[in-house]
C-alpha cells in the first residue's frame, strides 16, 4: 500500500468520524427529523451532497452512530471483565468505564434515548443484542459479588445504574451552571457504586 493510499484512507476515516460526531450533536439538539444532510455537511465544512461519499443517507449515519457506540460499550466492558481481578475491583472498573463513556458521549446518549426507533430493523436488532451482551457482563460481575441474588435482580440493578450514569447529559448542564469545580465523574462513580451495592 502506498503512502498516498494510506493518507487518503486516514483522511476518509477522519471525515467519517467528524460526520458521525457532528451528526450526533445535531440529532441530540434538534432530533433526527430536524436535521438535514446539508446541515451535517455544513457542520464539517463540506456540502450536503459530499456526505454521500461517506454515507448513503441520513439513516445510515444514525445506524453507524448507534451500532458503533453499542460495539464500543460491549467491547470495552468485555475488556474490563477479561482483565480479571477481585469482583469489587472489576465492578469499580466497569463503573469507571461507563462513567468515562457517558461523560465523553453525552450527545450519543441523548440520540440513543430518542432515536432508536429510527434505525433500520436490522441495526435496531444489532443494537439490542449488543446492549443485552453488555448488561450480561455486568450481571456476571454482580453475581460474583452477591451470588444469592437472581440474574433477573442483577439485571434490574445494572439497568438502574445505567439510568443513573446516563443522566449525564442533564448532570453536565447542571455542573456547568454551578461551580466549575464540581466533580461530576466522582459523584457519578460514588452514586453508581452505592446503587449497585445497596
Amino acid at each position: 500500500m502506498t503512502t498516498g493510499t494510506t493518507d487518503r484512507s486516514r483522511a476518509k476515516a477522519g471525515r467519517q468520524a467528524s460526520l458521525m460526531r457532528e451528526a450526533a450533536r445535531l440529532f441530540a439538539d434538534r432530533g433526527f427529523a430536524g436535521v438535514s444532510l446539508e446541515d451535517i455537511g455544513t457542520a464539517v465544512g463540506i456540502t450536503g451532497p459530499a456526505v454521500y461519499r461517506h454515507f448513503p443517507n441520513k439513516r445510515a449515519l444514525l445506524d453507524a452512530i448507534l451500532v458503533g457506540v453499542s460495539h464500543t460499550l460491549r467491547d470495552g466492558g468485555r475488556d474490563v471483565v477479561e482483565a480479571g481481578g477481585d469482583p469489587d475491583d472489576v465492578l469499580d472498573a466497569l463503573i469507571a468505564f461507563h462513567v468515562d463513556f457517558a461523560l465523553a458521549s453525552a450527545d450519543v446518549i441523548r440520540v440513543q434515548d430518542r432515536e432508536l426507533g429510527n434505525l433500520s430493523d436490522a441495526d435496531r436488532h444489532t443494537v439490542r443484542r449488543l446492549q443485552r451482551e453488555y448488561v450480561e457482563l455486568w450481571v456476571q460481575v454482580l453475581s460474583a459479588r452477591r451470588p444469592t441474588l437472581t440474574a433477573g435482580e442483577q439485571r434490574v440493578r445494572a439497568h438502574a445504574c445505567f439510568g443513573l450514569i446516563n443522566s449525564t447529559p442533564h448532570s453536565l448542564r447542571v455542573a456547568r451552571d454551578t461551580a466549575a469545580d464540581v466533580d461530576v465523574r466522582g459523584i457519578l462513580r460514588t452514586m453508581a457504586r452505592a446503587s449497585l451495592t445497596a
